[in-house]
C-alpha cells in the first residue's frame, strides 16, 4: 500500500493571498505563495500559514500545477493517516445513501465536494471507474480504493472490477501523463445498468468522461413525465440516454441526432435492450446544420431537448460559448411546436446560471417566441456542489415551455 507522504513543510501566504481559500474554497494558486519553509516533494501533504503565522490548514503541493495547493483540511492538527481518509470515503458514501433514490449507479466520490480534492469515482453497477486528476490524490488512490471497498463491502456490495479512466487533459497540468487501464483483474468493459428503469451498455473504457453521464439522471426522468404522446427531437443524444427516456415515458417517437457514429451504435444497440428501437431514428448529423435542415423542411416537434457538449472549458472563450448557446437555443425554439417544450442545458461552469438565463432570453427574442419555465434543475445530488466553490455547480438544465409571440 501506498504510504502516505507528509511533509515536515509550511506553505506561507503572502498578504493578501488566499483569498478564495478564506471565502470558503479549497484551493491556493501559485501566485498567493509567499514562500515554502521546509523539505518537500510534489505531491506532499504540508501545511499551511498566513502571512501573520494564522494556520490554514493542511493540502497536496504540486509546483507543476497553478493550483498549487488543494486543501484537505482547515486543522493543522488533524492527523493525516489511514483512518482519516476512511471518514472521508465513508461519509461520501453515507451522503449518497441518504441523497439518492437510487444507488446501484452514482457517483460515489466528487472531488472537493466531497474533501478529496482531484479524484472522481463513479459506480456502475458492481463496477468502479476512477478519475485521478491531482498529483496528490493519485498517489494515495491504493490507500482510498481499499477503505473505499471496504465501507461499500459492509453494505453488502462487492465491486468486481475497477477501471481507471485519469485521461483527461487538466493531468498534463499536473505533470502526470494520462493514464487508462485496469486496477486489478481485467473484466468486460461493457458494463449493463439500469437508471429510472432504463437499461443501458455503460463502456467504461471508450466512453465519454468515465462512460455516462450521471449528473443528468434526475433530469432525464424529469423529460420522460413530459413525453407522453410526443413527437421528441433529442439532439446531442451521445449514447442516447434522454431519448430512451423519452421513449419509454411514452413518446409517439424519437429522432436522436449525433455526430459521433460510435456513439450512435451504443445508442442503437441501448434501444434494442430497451425494446423501443423502432420508435427511435438515430441521425448522423451536425446538430447545428440538421436544425437548418429541418427548418427548411418545415418540421416541428411537441419536445426538443438539447444537451451539447461544454462550450468552453475557460473563462476567456465565455464570449464566443454565448454566442454559441444563444444560437443553438434559437434554433432548437424555432422548431418547438406553440405550446411544446425546450429542455436545455449547459455543463460549463463558467456559462453561470444568470448568464445562461439571460441567454436563453436572448434566444427566445430571437426566435420570436416566448418562453414560460416549468423547472430550473442541476446536476443530480450525487454530484454535490459547494455554495464556496463556485467550479462544482456547472450543470444548468432548464424546461422551458415555447410559444409564439401571438399567444401573449
Amino acid at each position: 500500500m501506498a504510504a502516505i507522504s507528509i511533509a515536515s513543510a509550511t506553505a506561507i501566504l503572502k498578504k493578501g493571498g488566499g483569498r478564495y481559500l478564506k471565502a470558503g474554497g479549497a484551493w491556493i494558486y501559485d501566485n498567493e505563495i509567499e514562500t515554502v519553509n521546509g523539505e518537500f516533494e510534489d505531491g506532499d501533504i504540508i501545511s499551511v500559514e498566513d502571512f501573520d503565522g494564522f494556520p490554514m490548514g493542511q493540502g497536496f503541493i504540486n509546483r507543476h500545477s497553478r493550483i498549487r495547493i488543494r486543501m484537505l483540511t482547515r486543522d493543522r492538527e488533524t492527523t493525516i493517516d489511514e483512518a482519516f481518509f476512511e471518514g472521508r470515503v465513508r461519509d461520501a458514501w453515507n451522503y449518497r445513501k441518504r441523497v439518492m433514490p437510487d444507488i446501484s449507479s452514482c457517483r460515489l466520490i466528487f472531488s472537493e465536494a466531497d474533501r478529496l480534492p482531484g479524484l472522481v469515482v463513479d459506480k456502475y453497477e458492481d463496477v468502479l471507474v476512477v478519475e485521478a486528476d491531482a498529483l496528490g490524490i493519485k498517489r494515495l488512490l491504493p490507500v482510498i480504493l481499499l477503505k473505499l471497498l471496504t465501507v461499500l463491502k459492509e453494505d453488502g456490495i462487492f465491486i468486481r472490477g475497477i477501471y481507471e479512466r485519469s485521461d483527461a487533459p487538466v493531468v498534463k497540468k499536473e505533470g502526470m501523463e494520462p493514464h487508462t487501464g485496469f486496477i486489478g483483474e481485467p473484466f468486460d468493459t461493457q458494463v449493463p445498468i439500469t437508471e429510472n428503469g432504463v437499461k443501458y451498455l455503460v463502456d467504461v473504457a471508450e466512453g465519454q468522461k468515465t462512460g455516462f453521464f450521471l449528473d443528468q439522471k434526475l433530469n432525464r426522468a424529469a423529460v420522460a413525465r413530459l413525453a407522453k404522446g410526443a413527437e421528441v427531437l433529442d439532439c446531442f443524444t451521445h449514447t442516447g440516454s434522454f431519448g430512451l427516456n423519452a421513449a419509454l415515458g411514452g413518446a409517439a417517437h424519437v429522432t436522436s441526432v449525433d455526430i459521433s457514429e460510435k456513439a450512435l451504435a451504443q445508442a442503437r444497440r441501448n434501444a434494442a435492450l430497451n425494446g423501443v428501437a423502432d420508435r427511435i431514428d438515430y441521425v448522423e448529423a451536425d446538430v447545428m446544420d440538421y436544425l437548418t435542415a429541418l427548418q427548411a423542411e418545415g418540421k416541428s416537434y411537441d419536445l426538443v431537448i438539447l444537451d451539447p457538449p461544454a462550450f468552453t472549458k475557460s473563462r476567456d472563450a465565455i464570449k464566443a460559448a454565448v454566442k454559441g448557446y444563444r444560437h443553438l437555443n434559437t434554433e432548437g425554439m424555432k422548431l418547438v411546436k406553440d405550446g411544446g417544450i425546450l429542455a436545455t442545458c449547459s455543463c460549463s461552469h463558467f456559462m453561470n446560471p444568470g448568464l445562461f438565463t439571460k441567454t436563453l432570453k436572448e434566444a427566445a427574442h430571437a426566435a420570436g417566441r416566448r418562453i414560460r419555465q416549468i423547472e430550473f434543475r442541476t446536476q443530480a445530488p450525487d454530484h454535490p456542489f459547494l455554495w464556496a466553490a463556485d467550479e462544482s455547480l456547472y450543470l444548468k438544465f432548464l424546461i422551458l415551455e415555447v410559444r409564439s409571440w401571438k399567444d401573449y
